[in-house]
């Protein structure tokens, strides 16, 4: 049976891709003026989170997001290698977080139409439960379900974040090892738009 959990639980930003689609540093773009990974920011940092971390690539991107992000609560840390792909931006973060945490919840830097709400119902579920993992999926009613981020691991999980191999496009395997371990939540289709390339760009800006 599980049960409640009361432990700290991070919210983890993924701002390290080296987004080759968009032919530009996707984080940076701006949707109605205001960068990409601000939008997942702030929405993060409404999701009522203990503390809050971004992944960032080095370098002069790196700066930007750190600037983009200079005035929320977020720590940072650094992924030297952005193009080994998004497990790679996993371990540094489940490496950087600190001990004693109850979970983790992760979400990413593209996905701007994302709200606190959405993180908050998130964390409600892990609080109320202390599942291992509580999941996300998107898809309106009759429709069939799209799972993707945000992601929340329980601490126990966080070991094997950290050693995630390349080939495994961010935690897929785990999550499938996990899956009876899971709650899931449902959310509006339309949530789950993420940006890619200019197209999804002007899309989004069309739409707002």
């Amino acid at each position: 049976m599980r049960q409640p959990s009361s432990g700290p639980v991070a919210g983890v930003l993924l701002a390290a891709g080296r987004g080759t689609r968009m032919g530009r540093p996707k984080q940076l773009a701006a949707l109605h003026g205001v960068p990409l990974v601000r939008h997942a920011a702030l929405a993060l940092a409404e999701g009522g989170f203990d503390l809050l971390l971004a992944t960032v690539p080095p370098g002069e991107v790196g700066e930007g997001v750190r600037a983009a992000l200079a005035d929320l609560p977020f720590t940072f840390a650094e992924n030297p290698d952005p193009a080994r792909g998004l497990a790679g931006s996993f371990r540094v973060a489940a490496s950087a977080l600190p001990a004693g945490l109850g979970a983790a919840h992760f979400a990413l830097a593209d996905m701007p139409l994302l709200t606190g709400r959405v993180h908050a119902r998130l964390l409600a579920a892990f609080r109320e439960t202390g599942a291992a993992l509580v999941l996300a999926e998107y898809g309106d009613l009759g429709s069939e379900a799209v799972r993707a981020p945000p992601h929340l691991f329980r601490a126990d999980l966080l070991p094997a974040l950290r050693v995630l191999p390349d080939a495994d496009h961010g935690p897929r395997t785990l999550l499938r090892q996990c899956a009876k371990e899971a709650v899931t939540l449902r959310f509006p289709a339309a949530l789950l738009a993420d940006v890619d390339t200019p197209e999804d760009l002007a899309r989004l800006e069309g739409a707002g």
